[in-house]
């Protein structure tokens, strides 16, 4: 994954650069790019610092503060929605958020809604036969 340059380089290539050096020889001396040492002299030349920038990342979540406080109330009050009732009870409520946001923010809160949670198959029903396994299903009758 891409980083960005050290401050140490970053300075060093400034100052090569205000002391004559051209652009490509100060990115062949320093083992960058042209284009890398293009974008620092600029940024020292306009006083704006060489320091690195801000790289991807995530955004804050838009369920936080007053609309999290939301959610868990409506959550408390039914426990079982679903996501995207969810997020339609919220835009009544006067909250925009996509049901994806939505499903973001309970996993985050640790809160899943499994319809069993062993993960097994279900019982059958009263007095019914047990369900046949996938693997038999595929089998010659």
């Amino acid at each position: 994954m891409a980083r960005p340059l050290s401050l140490d380089i970053r300075v060093r290539v400034a100052s090569a650069l205000s002391e004559g050096a051209t652009t490509r020889q100060a990115a062949k001396r320093f083992g960058i790019s042209v284009a890398s040492a293009v974008r620092i002299g600029q940024l020292a030349r306009s006083g704006r610092g060489v320091a690195p920038r801000w790289m991807g990342g995530t955004r804050k979540p838009i369920l936080r503060g007053k609309a999290a406080d939301l959610v868990r109330e409506l959550l408390a009050s039914k426990p079982d929605w679903t996501v995207r009732a969810l997020a339609g009870e919220l835009k009544v409520r006067g909250v925009e958020v996509s049901p994806d946001s939505v499903w973001r923010f309970l996993r985050r809160e640790g809160l899943s809604f499994k319809k069993n949670p062993g993960g097994q198959r279900t019982a059958p029903p009263e007095g019914g036969e047990v369900p046949r396994s996938l693997e038999d299903a595929s089998a010659p009758a």
